[in-house]
């Protein structure tokens, strides 16, 4: 297995290792964790690198479960890291390598073991585990210090006050996963938990006062995507030629029981960066999907939420009302560049809809944006390559145009926004388009695919929903997009034809025989008639609303006029056709007074002249068309669900053993 899986396969006999897990108490004043902490390696930046670290370690931290109750190591190693990291702001104002070093070694052994007792064990055990006292041997009380609570409220302060630097890069993400993993008890119940200790400690008592602090920093680690300093160069320089004094104090504390090793080689390493390049940007954004998505207490809000409800713009003086706690200001200009930039993520797109859907400041200030290009334009690739998506990730991308689109302002300026050559849209080469135009071919090919393949009537009806909010600013629409609204049309007419035809001659055949089973081709009829009322009513809204402005669509409507016949008294759309029947009607005359053979731009020249004589009091009024997103009742039983298969699948160190995962009503793919 070569040198590197040798090194690790050695763990479980390493002397420190076996003292920790032992059954032989350690007083926290013991040289022996300066000695234990005393190690190096370059973090895992993978679930696969960690998977091979816990595999290699399960013994000893099997071993740690058993006697434990009777030691208190696991209370003392932690009593050890809280009392490093009262210096820790010191040390990197000081560029104290060393104490860094051991500090954030002593924290990434926290997080493994505590992964470990969190899969092993109920809360209640674990906290039990954490409240060991020395003065009785093996015993447990409810009065000693709560050292759970005191360990997470340290890792808040670490990730809100540690400055950002190479020295202190890898310990803050250190403390972000630890983070992750105290909440990861979610992961190993089918329901949604409403209660936990690791949320009551969130939400009450020494953590509350950091929350909007807590929000702010992750919000700002996402943005700003800093990348990990060079292996090698953050924590722990390895040793050039003529040695180094920080070596050859670390050499010196190891004493040979620790041998420095890696995880993988220098390959696999290349690959995680490439394929992550801000581990700490990733894991606070997760971070932030899980706080902002935990449960309500019995007794109050999530503050998380709250904070993320209600932060405001930095240029915004305007003063916080005092019904609103934890909020902050942080620069919006700097948030809506990296949500555009980083929307290949589910992460990214789900944080864009929490924004979009529960921040009214996010909202009004992204919809007053004369850039919105950049943002949807993302959007839309998610939906065009919808294939290569998962289902969760394609749905947030098309409710954030839903949202989009509830906006008259948004849907007349993405008409006025002019494309240049869309290279990822393969179906015809795009030269020149207007966005508007582009949101439209997108949105009716996710139709298209969705009827041929899942069948899925929630993304029908999102997609309609958002093309009908559009349908009255409908803008000199692009040839080919008015093409595809017609071609969506005619094939939800042969679908419609298909459908009656089995139903007729499903009905001819039960005469002959009642006792088989008919096929529900009613409520086939029904479904498909629904999509083609609504279809209409987008055609009609467009020519009532915007007919002098669309002369393609126009010239769609008579190409393919024949359509529309079979509709014309059909009792379901008679009413809704009126004004269609009139438009095709009233062109196609004028059309016939022309001549034949009509050059096309003979006949948009026609149709714009048209425009002017057509009688538009003879067009009859529709209410308008509007569609809002509303959330479900129960929004937790989708969300805290997709946003821990978000954080299972994360690049970055946490791995946990699929066979133990419990949650998984969400598809991981």
């Amino acid at each position: 297995m070569g040198s590197n899986s040798s090194r690790i396969n050695d763990l479980p006999k390493n002397e420190y290792l076996k003292k920790l897990s032992g059954t032989e108490s350690i007083s926290e004043n013991d040289p022996f964790w300066n000695q234990l902490l005393s190690f190096s390696f370059p973090a895992p930046t993978s679930s696969t690198e960690l998977k091979l670290l816990e595999e290699a370690t399960i013994s000893v931290c099997k071993s740690l479960v058993d006697n434990n109750p009777r030691t208190g190591n696991l209370a003392a190693l932690i009593k050890v890291f809280l009392s490093r990291t009262k210096e820790l702001k010191l040390s990197a104002e000081c560029q104290n390598h060393l104490f860094i070093w051991q500090t954030h070694n002593a924290l990434f052994i926290i997080c493994c073991l505590l992964k470990i007792f969190i899969c092993e064990m109920s809360e209640e055990e674990l906290q039990l585990h954490f409240t060991y006292e020395e003065k009785s041997s093996g015993s447990y009380s409810s009065d000693s210090e709560d050292l759970l609570e005191e360990l997470l409220c340290c890792l808040i302060q670490l990730i809100t006050d540690i400055p950002l630097l190479d020295i202190t890069y890898e310990i803050s993400v250190a403390a972000i996963s630890t983070v992750v993993v105290f909440l990861s008890c979610q992961l190993f119940h089918k329901e949604v938990l409403r209660q936990s200790i690791s949320h009551k400690y969130l939400m009450h008592g020494p953590c509350l006062p950091y929350t909007s602090k807590l929000v702010k920093t992750l919000l700002y680690n996402f943005i700003r995507q800093e990348k990990p300093p060079p292996p090698g160069s953050h924590i722990f320089p390895q040793q050039s030629d003529g040695g180094g004094l920080l070596y050859g104090l670390a050499s010196g504390v190891a004493t040979g029981l620790w041998t420095v090793f890696t995880l993988g080689s220098v390959g696999s390493k290349a690959a995680a960066s490439t394929e992550l390049p801000s581990p700490l940007a990733n894991q606070s954004l997760l971070l932030l999907l899980v706080l902002a998505n935990l449960t309500d207490a019995p007794d109050a809000p999530n503050p998380y939420r709250q904070a993320v409800m209600s932060f405001k713009n930095t240029q915004d003086s305007s003063s916080f009302p005092s019904s609103v706690p934890h909020a902050f200001q942080i620069n919006f200009n700097s948030l809506y560049t990296a949500l555009c930039e980083q929307q290949t993520s589910d992460q990214a797109t789900l944080l864009l809809y929490t924004l979009l859907h529960q921040n009214s400041n996010v909202r009004t200030y992204m919809l007053a944006r004369t850039d919105m290009e950049n943002l949807v334009l993302p959007i839309l690739e998610i939906l065009y390559h919808v294939e290569e998506r998962n289902s969760h990730h394609v749905y947030m991308a098309l409710i954030i145009l839903l949202i989009l689109t509830e906006d008259d302002g948004f849907n007349r300026s993405i008409h006025e926004v002019i494309l240049k050559n869309i290279t990822w849209y393969s179906e015809r080469v795009l030269t020149e388009i207007s966005l508007g135009s582009l949101l439209i071919l997108v949105v009716i090919r996710t139709i298209q695919y969705n009827m041929t393949r899942t069948r899925d009537k929630y993304l029908h009806t999102n997609c309609l929903a958002a093309l009908a909010n559009m349908s009255a600013q409908f803008r000199s629409l692009h040839q080919y997009a008015a093409q595809r609204i017609i071609s969506l049309f005619s094939l939800l007419s042969k679908k419609h034809n298909k459908v009656l035809e089995q139903a007729t001659q499903s009905l001819r055949g039960s005469l002959s025989s009642s006792d088989i089973p008919l096929p529900d081709y009613a409520q086939d009829l029904n479904v498909i008639e629904e999509v083609i009322r609504m279809m209409l009513e987008i055609i009609n809204s467009c020519l009532t609303n915007s007919l002098h402005h669309n002369p393609n669509l126009v010239y769609a409507l008579l190409y393919k006029r024949d359509l529309f016949e079979q509709f014309r008294t059909h009792p379901s759309f008679e009413d809704i056709m009126q004004n269609i029947d009139l438009v095709i009607t009233f062109f196609s005359s004028r059309l016939l007074q022309a001549g034949a053979e009509l050059s096309v731009e003979r006949v948009l020249e026609i149709i714009k002249q048209g425009v002017v004589a057509l009688p538009k009091d003879r067009l009859k009024k529709f209410p308008e068309l509007k569609f809002k997103y509303v959330e479900e009742e129960q929004p937790e039983e989708f969300f805290i669900p997709y946003v821990w298969s978000l954080v299972y699948n994360s690049a970055v160190g946490l791995y946990w053993n699929p066979q133990d995962i419990q949650l998984f009503t969400m598809d991981s793919d």
